[in-house]
């Protein structure tokens, strides 16, 4: 029997070419972007799911106060946290610590490499984490202070063929570093990724006499617990501010601030945490959820085109359920049969959509920036749902379909009188609405999307960053000479003809600053009155290089000696300080940190980020040996010339060091990536979508052309013009997608709104944003019906009415 059912699906396939091709290339492509999409969400949800203890794993993070007001929250906090807790609180299993450092140099006899990231980590981090060691012993690797564990890969490049265990290397071309371990580099799903660890001891040994153990007051400390099973994190959290209270209460009274530390999931750092001083630049949850739902939106929309197809050829097989059923066939043989059609069907699209995928795989990898491959088909998290969605799609798209095909009354059917009936009719346009209501929110959220990128981008930033080259800070460098060397090299740069400006600065635009300072006052007033400010380290020439718009005091200067004890704020950091108006805020002296600072000059707000963020309040404090980036102002010229004199210097002055740059606009742009990725992949699978609920309309309309054959004779008999016919057969399709953007246009605002409230600078949500959208969908639904319509339209009417 279901050999039978297989042969005659597969005749019924054969004998119906267009019907059957528009149905499996609609639900390849809507199989297609959803296998694309899932490999995607799965690889985004598996971020730090290979741990062995996971489950049991939290980042500590660090909100902060000031006078009871939330002033910031850190993914790092102070350095006490880790061994306090393990201390004081049976359910804390173990600890590592975390600190973060750039760019370094590792040498090996003649060897030299450079390494972008490397962590000073605690002594349990191979056994807490399952990041495994291919030599070495996980318990002891980081036990020791100048000892090192490298990452598989740069222990291949630093050392070839040899065993690094137990070798000599030295870091920066200074410090001897003894190699204790390799471990299997940290995999692409991890937010921690680091090319070589440094053991803490080695850092603790550096700031004797100082205790990092007991600090409460220095941040930048990333702390993981492992807590034993079964603890309950929300009571455990409950217990953390009677201890902070006990050891580190007096500082928090002192300064009315206060430090609340609160337990993350690991799986969950990922996708949920954008806090200061994240391990690396981290994903968003809630895109990787709006994914999952553009892919749900395309198959359904494929789904729709299948039940919309076979419902409306209902009409063309009644008088085969007829004879079936007048030769014994049961109602159940019939469902069989009409649902191994579509089993037969989705199986076809889902051969041709993995076709498709491995196709446009290489290319989605470059939109998404992801690095997705077939090895994902490996995974647990990918088949479970691919597999649903292949036994579902089969199931739900053939159910409806079997059961109308196997309801038609034989006597009836046979006689020729089986019509379409009203309820069908309803579904069909029902379906074909909500096909066009889809795509008209997806269209939106596209236009909104890129409209917010552009908004952005055309925003004056309040900072000059154009023609502006970018050097990464010197990695080596002798504290003894150093002011020299960056004097000479600015004052060398100064003398080209096609440079105008050299600054240094501890960070350049497009960065966040992670220099937070707390306690800073006003001289004379109470500590308790301090706040929390970002401080930027400048030179002298920041300002002048940048365009920085002075709106009250002057500039630094090397013309007044007091200089190095002055500060430059910006507006909102004014106004934090107390003064509505900026003149009044010049020459007042600033407590920051026990030192005395003077207010030389007050900026107007600039975006030293990305405008998804809001302003910050700023200080700029002069530091003239700043070891820092170096910021060169071109004036233009051949760019290749211009590059290799800037390298020429820098090699003549900063040897040793490795000449990294890239232009200013790139790195602040690169801020707007992830969005503009985002909108890439939103506006590929809108077109998916449309693509597919045109297939179908194409389909249908064609269908319902032929149903009306009859019906357009008698009309042209009767005196209708080809164009009043046309009309005719657009009329129905013009008012669905008429509803379509009723039923669409709040929800898309909703969710739009929702969307842009992420941004600190957002674009005002105009009227064009959804009309646009409805005339596109219009206009390409229109295009689709055209052909079928004119067609009939043209048709003689006396082949129209002898088609009985």
């Amino acid at each position: 029997m279901i050999r039978n059912y297989f042969k005659i699906a597969w005749r019924n396939l054969l004998r119906n070419k267009a019907f059957s091709a528009i149905n499996i290339v609609g639900l390849a492509l809507g199989v297609a972007a959803c296998i694309l999409i899932l490999q995607y969400v799965a690889f985004e949800l598996s971020y730090d799911s290979f741990h062995k203890n996971g489950a049991q794993i939290y980042r500590v993070k660090q909100d902060r106060y000031n006078d009871g007001k939330l002033s910031t929250q850190w993914a790092a906090g102070a350095y006490a946290v880790g061994n306090s807790f393990k201390d004081a609180f049976p359910e804390v299993q173990d600890y590592v610590k975390l600190l973060a450092r750039g760019k370094s140099l590792l040498d090996y006899g003649d060897r030299s490499i450079k390494l972008e990231k490397y962590y000073l980590a605690s002594s349990s981090f191979f056994t807490m984490f399952s990041y495994p060691l291919i030599i070495g012993n996980p318990k002891t690797a980081l036990n020791e202070s100048n000892t090192i564990v490298l990452s598989e890969s740069v222990a291949k490049r630093l050392f070839g063929n040899e065993n690094p265990l137990g070798k000599t290397v030295r870091g920066n071309k200074r410090r001897p570093l003894k190699v204790t371990g390799v471990y299997k580099d940290m995999p692409a799903n991890t937010h921690l990724k680091a090319e070589m660890l440094v053991s803490y001891a080695t850092f603790q040994a550096d700031v004797k006499p100082n205790d990092p153990e007991t600090a409460w007051q220095w941040d930048g400390c990333l702390t993981y617990i492992k807590l034993r099973p079964g603890t309950d994190t929300k009571s455990l959290e409950a217990k953390f501010p009677a201890l902070i209270d006990k050891l580190a209460g007096a500082d928090h009274k002192k300064y009315k601030s206060a430090a609340v530390y609160l337990l993350q999931p690991l799986k969950d750092i990922h996708l949920y945490s954008h806090l200061m001083m994240e391990a690396e630049p981290n994903g968003d949850g809630k895109t990787v959820y709006l994914l999952l739902g553009i892919a749900f939106f395309i198959v359904v929309i494929a789904w729709v085109n299948y039940i919309n197809l076979a419902t409306a050829r209902a009409v063309n097989r009644a008088k085969e359920v007829g004879v079936r059923k007048a030769v014994g066939s049961l109602r159940g043989q019939l469902i069989g049969q009409f649902m191994t059609e579509s089993v037969l069907l989705n199986g076809f699209a889902v051969v041709l959509a993995l076709i498709l995928v491995g196709l446009a795989l290489p290319k989605f990898n470059e939109i998404s920036g992801q690095q997705l491959s077939f090895a994902l088909l490996k995974s647990k998290i990918f088949w479970i749902p691919f597999t649903a969605l292949f036994v579902i799609g089969a199931f739900l798209s053939g159910l409806y379909p079997a059961f109308v095909l196997s309801g038609f009354k034989p006597v009836a059917v046979l006689k020729g009188k089986v019509l379409a009936t009203r309820q069908g009719i309803v579904l069909r346009k029902s379906l074909v609405v909500f096909q066009f209501a889809a795509s008209l929110f997806l269209l939106v959220g596209t236009l909104a999307v890129y409209q917010q990128i552009r908004f952005m981008r055309a925003q004056s930033l309040g900072i000059n960053i154009d023609q502006t080259l970018v050097i990464n800070p010197p990695i080596v460098a002798d504290d003894s000479t150093y002011m020299r060397q960056l004097a000479a090299f600015k004052d060398e740069l100064l003398r080209k003809s096609n440079i105008e400006g050299v600054t240094a600065s501890t960070v350049v635009p497009g960065q966040a600053s992670d220099w937070n300072a707390g306690g800073i006052r006003l001289k004379g007033t109470d500590e308790a009155v301090g706040k929390q400010y970002r401080v930027i380290g400048v030179d002298y020439d920041f300002l002048k290089t940048y365009d920085l718009k002075l709106i009250a005091g002057r500039n630094f200067s090397k013309e007044f000696g007091s200089d190095p004890k002055a500060v430059v704020f910006n507006k909102m950091a004014i106004q934090q300080l107390g003064f509505s108006n900026p003149e009044d805020a010049i020459g007042k002296e600033i407590d920051f940190w026990g030192e005395i600072f003077t207010i030389v000059g007050v900026t107007d707000n600039f975006h030293q980020q990305s405008l998804r963020d809001a302003y910050e309040p700023l200080i700029l404090r002069l530091i003239p040996d700043l070891r820092g980036y170096f910021s060169v102002k071109l004036t233009g010229g051949e760019a290749g010339s211009i590059i290799g004199t800037i390298r020429e210097e820098w090699n003549k002055f900063f040897p040793g060091n490795p000449f990294e740059y890239e232009y200013l606009d790139d790195r602040f742009n690169a801020q707007y990536k992830a969005d503009q990725r985002f909108g890439q992949v939103f506006g590929i699978f809108t077109g998916l979508a449309i693509l597919v609920a045109c297939l179908g309309l194409f389909g249908l309309a064609s269908f319902t052309t032929a149903q009306r054959t009859k019906e357009i004779g008698i009309r042209k008999v009767l005196g209708s013009s080809v164009f009043a016919i046309v009309e005719m057969l657009y009329r129905e399709f013009v008012v669905l997608v008429a509803i379509s953007f009723v039923i669409a246009t709040p929800l898309a605002w909703y969710a739009v709104s929702q969307w842009l409230d992420g941004y600190a600078f957002k674009t005002d949500l105009q009227w064009w944003l959804f009309l646009v959208p409805f005339t596109a969908v219009l206009v390409i639904a229109l295009l689709t019906v055209s052909f079928q319509s004119i067609k009939a339209a043209l048709t003689n009417p006396v082949t129209s009415l002898r088609s009985e």
